[in-house]
Formats: structure tokens, C-alpha cells, sequence
């Protein structure tokens, strides 16, 4: 299944589709982005389109609502979910200040302290 994401006129992702890989596969069977965005435009009316991979194999992340496309790094980016933590340009996904331990438990980040509180 190929997965298309909707951007509104922030690059912020609105909507995710689903088509069957028919819809985009080119003659020779490789798949053809264009091919989904003109099928889509013609079902729905135009709109920015782009493709998206559910297992993150381009794009950096699979997109959800509310994520932002960047164009220039040609990746989907999750809405940032502290203040604190920071981009990693790599993988365009955002990291803490501080590693979460990886012993011990289940923790959940506290902006407030800058750390790492035990959850279960």
C-alpha cells in the first residue's frame, strides 16, 4: 500500500491516504510519486501531495496529522513535544536534553526538572 500525505499551505500534514500500489506503479513496475499525486488530485480536487513510508525508508518518518514536511531535508517532522529537546538533523527526529534511562523501568520526561522520572 502507498501512503500519501495532504499539506496544508504550512507543509503541515492534514490527511493521510492510502492507495493500492497499482494506482502508482509506472509500466516498467517501479513506483511513480506523480503517478499518486495526479490520481489523487483528480479524486479529491487539487492539493499538495506527498508520499510517505509507513516504514520509514525514505522521508526520515512516516507522516502523521500534524506533522510538518520540510522540503529541504525532504523528511516528515513530528511536532516537537518539549521545549527542550532538540532536532537531530540526521534523522529529523527530536531528542532530549538528556539520554532516557535505559535500565530500571518505564520513565516519562519531566520539562519542568529537566529529567527523567520514573513511571512504573
Amino acid at each position: 500500500m502507498a501512503h500519501f500525505a495532504k499539506l496544508d499551505e504550512n507543509n503541515i500534514v492534514t490527511e493521510i491516504v492510502v492507495l493500492n500500489n497499482e494506482v502508482i506503479l509506472k509500466a516498467d513496475g517501479t513506483e511513480s510519486e506523480y503517478k499518486g499525486k495526479v490520481f489523487l488530485n483528480q479524486l479529491f480536487g487539487n492539493a499538495n501531495w506527498v508520499q510517505s513510508s509507513i516504514n520509514c525508508s525514505f522521508r526520515k518518518n512516516h507522516a502523521t496529522i500534524g506533522s510538518f514536511y520540510d522540503e529541504e531535508k525532504d523528511a516528515f517532522i513530528y511536532p516537537k513535544p518539549y521545549e527542550s529537546w532538540v532536532l537531530n538533523l540526521a534523522t529529523c527526529r527530536w531528542e532530549p536534553p538528556i539520554p532516557r534511562p535505559t535500565e530500571g523501568g518505564h520513565y516519562g520526561w519531566n520539562e519542568e526538572t529537566q529529567t527523567w522520572d520514573l513511571i512504573a
